[in-house]
């Protein structure tokens, strides 16, 4: 058999395995809207956790984290990593908690619908999905961009990217389709041992080949010394690194993917389990990606901008063999689907019951879910296939497009007073301040976009709020 081969059959069996576990989803849901967009709220720790770490898991980790420390050394672990493992369990225990009580109060599916009931007003519905469209899409774009790289490196070209983005949004959109959010859980506990156990391995393995992990840290020490410190200058200076990590450590909760996820807990229990779990889970992995990118400047010294997006895939075709680089392959599609799948569900679902709220009846909601994950995979691909920008680069707009509706899903769960005006003031001005230090803000402004959004954001919230009169919710004590 020969090494493309070998390649191919890992991948498809693991694409069979994947559709196996949709079709066995698909004959355990049962035909309620609620069952097949949120597993019938009853998923328990070990799952809730694998899903909660898959949904977060994109090329972005994988390939966009190496590619920037390719450049940037070992400093990327800090501006990234540390803040993270903190910081998303802190916003699940502050934010997703009281979003999971009172989207079980309300019986709200999407996040969508939470705000829209909560604030007892379905336009404001429309006005989350919107945003959430908006930056969601093009972080699907940077999934689907992930696969059509590693393909392309790992088939020395024999698979355009066009066709590898292709395929992958076929083989999710079968099984997403087929298992509704019970299958896409499913998957994700399968796709989330694949990657976060091959990251490790590939780990010691690359390492390794290269004498181990202690002298390839002095090879790179010696011939790049600069990235095994942590300037002072760029985005490591205060301003830009505090901002960052502020926007990375918030944007998750606001997913809308991540946010539908923590809905579907069975209990309180479950996602405090899961939360406690994922600090060591976010460490596991982080470390080799960084150290990926940083390893791989010295067997690929020339690559230039985006292209350094392709180092971790690089790294394995050189140092490991046919069946490594399969399962190499196979944990990167693994990544790219355990996210993608939660993304387009979630869309679906915000569509289905909330801009198209007047469809009634289970049936009819299902089926047209299933048609919008077709229209939302088209769309995909052809952004995709475009290759906008760098991996990196498209997340941080999404990430930082997340963080503008931040205060309002702070507000809304932890303030009485906080008010449907305030919660609309506070979204649109986030936006367009995040818009406007976009196209205007100065390259090295001691602040990121994504600080001037939230604070701009929080600061109409709060303004707002107390010019404003509240009013009655339902499910609130006024209403009994």
């Amino acid at each position: 058999m020969s090494d493309a081969s070998l390649i191919l059959s890992v991948v498809c069996v693991y694409f069979v395995v994947v559709l196996g576990i949709g079709v066995a989803a698909g004959r355990r849901n049962v035909t309620t809207a609620e069952d097949y967009f949120l597993a019938g709220r009853s998923v328990k720790t070990l799952v809730l956790f694998m899903a909660l770490v898959g949904t977060n898991i994109t090329p972005f980790v994988l390939m966009g984290i190496p590619g920037l420390s390719y450049h940037r050394g070992v400093g990327v672990f800090g501006q990234n990593a540390s803040i993270i493992v903190l910081g998303i369990p802190l916003s699940i225990y502050l934010i997703g908690l009281p979003s999971w009580r009172r989207a079980r109060a309300l019986g709200a599916v999407t996040p969508a619908e939470l705000y829209a009931k909560h604030f007892n007003a379905r336009w404001f519905g429309w006005l989350v999905f919107t945003v959430y469209f908006i930056f969601t899409v093009p972080y699907m774009v940077t999934a689907v961009s992930g696969v059509g790289i590693a393909v392309d490196t790992f088939s020395d070209g024999k698979v355009s990217f066009e066709s590898a983005a292709a395929g992958i949004l076929l083989v999710t959109l079968l099984y997403t389709s087929l298992g509704g959010m019970r299958g896409t859980m499913w998957t994700n506990v399968l796709q989330g041992s694949i990657f976060l156990t091959f990251s490790v391995v590939a780990f010691f393995l690359i390492a390794d080949v290269r004498g181990g992990v202690a002298p390839t840290m002095r090879a790179v020490a010696s011939a790049h010394p600069e990235l095994m410190s942590v300037p002072h200058e760029g985005p490591f200076r205060l301003g830009p690194w505090a901002s960052w990590g502020l926007g990375i450590s918030l944007c998750v909760i606001a997913f809308p993917h991540m946010l539908v996820r923590i809905f579907a807990a069975q209990d309180e229990n479950s996602l405090k389990n899961a939360c406690r779990l994922y600090p060591a889970a976010m460490v596991l992995l982080w470390i080799p990606c960084v150290l990926f990118g940083v390893w791989g400047t010295l067997d690929f010294p020339a690559l230039a901008g985006r292209a350094s997006d392709a180092v971790f895939p690089l790294l394995v075709e050189r140092h490991l063999g046919p069946f490594a680089q399969g399962v190499a392959l196979a944990s990167i599609l693994a990544a790219v689907m355990s996210t993608l799948d939660a993304q387009m569900l979630t869309l679906s679902s915000m569509l289905t019951r909330d801009v198209l709220s007047r469809v009634r009846g289970d049936r009819q909601q299902i089926l047209l879910g299933r048609s919008f994950l077709v229209v939302l995979a088209a769309i995909t691909w052809v952004i995709a296939i475009r290759k906008p920008a760098s991996i990196f680069s498209i997340a941080a707009l999404s990430f930082s497009g997340y963080v503008t509706l931040i205060p309002t899903m702070f507000l809304s769960m932890r303030w009485p007073a906080f008010t449907r005006t305030a919660a609309t003031c506070s979204i649109v001005v986030g936006n367009v301040a995040l818009v406007a230090s976009h196209l205007w803000g100065p390259a090295d402004a001691a602040l990121l976009p994504v600080a001037w959004a939230l604070l701009a954001g929080t600061l109409a919230a709060v303004i707002t709020t107390t010019l404003s009169s509240p009013r009655p919710r339902p499910g609130d004590a006024t209403n009994a």
